[in-house]
């Protein structure tokens, strides 16, 4: 116990000096960006990378073989660049010679080697292996015949055979799942890899005590520069806390203890945004606010597979029952009233607005009808909601007040809901083992492609083995999302993306709450961040001035 007391001491004592200063521009002064993670973080091993906080930490400390930039646009990053075979199966990448792993004792002498093909065979293939479990199997455990699918030619030239052509590959290479970590390293510290993280990001891991702090050094060895030609990152390091309370957290940004804020609760949002989502006269200057389109589908989930024990009396196994509720909520209002106009309705499908092929003139999704929804529930033999039995929906303490909105909303047409609020890790869990009959539930893109969220309702994606939390399966649905795989160009693709949708809503295994829209805010003296749709958070050329 001393030992760790005085080892916190000492890491809070590097912070203090670290944030007592103004700028890194010069001399031998450091800064730290300070960011908070209310929802807790469960593991820093991206094969872990299922969340929002896991995303945008591991993105600090590793890379992969491509990034984006703020526009979506595919870049290089371990890879230099890429050629593609004439019948699209066959990737071939030339990697960058001048990338190290950050150190760690487990390397010879203490320090990290340089980064080689083979390490990315190892960690693309560690997303199949069963024994590693990770929630990011679904990524290539249809799309490659097993782990000879990856190859290191070379050190410097890595490959994927996949067993059919899939378009959206490179976008995908893009999400955190598919960063590149040491294999020597993984394997000494085995499943506590989740907190001794080494990567070759701009960040490297310092220390983690679980739900109080934790603290990313500067990598001062990595690749990247900017276009002065000037090392990357510019910060001196990255603290993290996990004050739980939203609230309480915005007090502390508003103090300048924390340096950056995402999205705004509704426990305090009239007091920053007006009705229309303008800031407040209070706040107005007082920080730098940024509000655009975000990857991000706000829905109500319904589990429809029959086949599963609590499915079977649930009238949620009904379609009619399940289009009813989709016209009973009034959308507009919900995001007037709750949400001070930050989002879009979701009036087209699961895809959201700001992803490539998104269209709602294409897709057809439900508007605010509560007369078309009584004669729905009537059809299914429940006028009025009677003899159906009570319905159970499980949210979150952050979504109380949306919730209690759809009950509402749900109760004008007779269907009586009971709210069960848990904890966000809590029923994440209860949903990715379709242990929930009716929930609230977020996808945030993983990589910029439709395609990513059309893989949630993908029969062959059902859990355990993907992210198809409904149990949803169509035949219908699963052929053009296979026919979308051999698409000649993108355009072809999207077509079949918004068929797919199309199926979606008229089977409508979900409820579209809205289209997510970001919600940064920046103390006035951060320059550099990124406006990435993805929010995805990357902090290598940000300076604090």
């Amino acid at each position: 116990m001393k030992a760790t007391f005085l080892y916190l001491i000492l890491i809070f004592t590097g912070t203090i000096a670290f944030t007592s200063c103004n700028t890194n521009t010069g001399g031998n002064k450091k800064t730290t960006f300070n960011i908070n993670l209310e929802d807790g973080l469960t593991s820093l091993d991206p094969a872990f990378a299922r969340n929002q906080f896991a995303m945008w930490l591991d993105n600090q400390i590793y890379n992969g073989l491509l990034q984006i930039d703020d526009s979506l646009h595919l870049k290089p990053c371990l890879a230099k660049s890429w050629d593609i075979s004439a019948n699209n199966t066959l990737y071939t990448f030339h990697l960058r010679n001048d990338v190290y792993f950050q150190d760690d004792p487990h390397f010879k002498n203490g320090i990290g080697r340089r980064m080689v093909a083979a390490d990315v065979v190892y960690s693309l293939s560690r997303l199949i292996d069963p024994k590693v479990a990770s929630s990011g199997s679904w990524i290539f455990s249809d799309k490659v015949q097993d782990s000879h699918a990856f190859k290191a030619v070379n050190d410097t030239t890595f490959q994927i055979q996949l067993k059919f052509a899939f378009p959206p590959l490179l976008g995908m290479l893009t999400g955190q799942y598919c960063s590149v970590v040491p294999q020597e390293v993984v394997e000494f510290y085995g499943k506590d890899f989740r907190s001794h993280p080494v990567g070759t990001g701009p960040f490297k891991f310092k220390y983690w005590k679980e739900g109080e702090v934790l603290v990313l050094l500067k990598n001062e060895k990595y690749w990247e520069k900017d276009e002065q030609g000037n090392h990357l990152p510019y910060l001196d390091a990255v603290k993290a806390s996990f004050i739980s309370d939203k609230q309480t957290a915005f007090m502390e940004f508003i103090k300048k203890n924390i340096d950056f804020f995402n999205d705004i609760d509704g426990s305090y949002r009239d007091d920053i945004l007006t009705k229309s989502g303008i800031i407040t006269k209070k706040y107005q200057g007082k920080f730098q606010y940024n509000s655009r389109p975000y990857l991000n589908t706000e829905y109500l989930g319904m589990l429809v597979d029959s086949s599963i024990p609590i499915v079977k009396k649930s009238p949620l196994k009904f379609k009619k029952v399940r289009q009813a509720i989709n016209y009973a909520i009034d959308k507009q209002t919900m995001l007037k009233y709750l949400r001070n106009n930050v989002g879009t309705p979701g009036y087209a499908g699961f895809v959201p607005k700001g992803m490539p092929g998104y269209d709602d003139e294409r897709v057809k999704g439900y508007r605010y009808d509560p007369d078309r929804a009584k004669k729905l529930l009537a059809e299914a033999g429940y006028p009025e909601g009677k003899n159906m039995p009570e319905i159970l929906l499980s949210a979150t303490t952050t979504t109380r007040d949306l919730i209690e909105f759809i009950q509402g909303e749900l109760g004008k047409i007779g269907i009586r809901t009971r709210v069960e609020i848990t904890q966000r890790a809590s029923l994440r869990e209860l949903i990715a083992k379709n242990g929930v009959n009716f929930f609230r539930g977020t996808w945030i893109a993983d990589y910029p492609d439709g395609e990513n969220y059309l893989s949630v309702f993908y029969s062959k994606n059902k859990i355990p083995f993907g992210p198809n939390y409904t149990g949803f399966n169509n035949p219908q649905f699963d052929a053009l999302f296979e026919k979308a795989y051999t698409a000649v160009n993108d355009t072809e693709r999207f077509k079949l993306y918004q068929q797919m949708d199309n199926v979606i809503m008229e089977q409508a295994p979900i409820v579209v709450l809205y289209y997510d829209k970001l919600v940064n805010l920046y103390q006035n003296n951060i320059t550099g961040y990124s406006k990435n749709a993805e929010n995805l958070l990357v902090l290598k050329r940000v300076r604090k001035l």
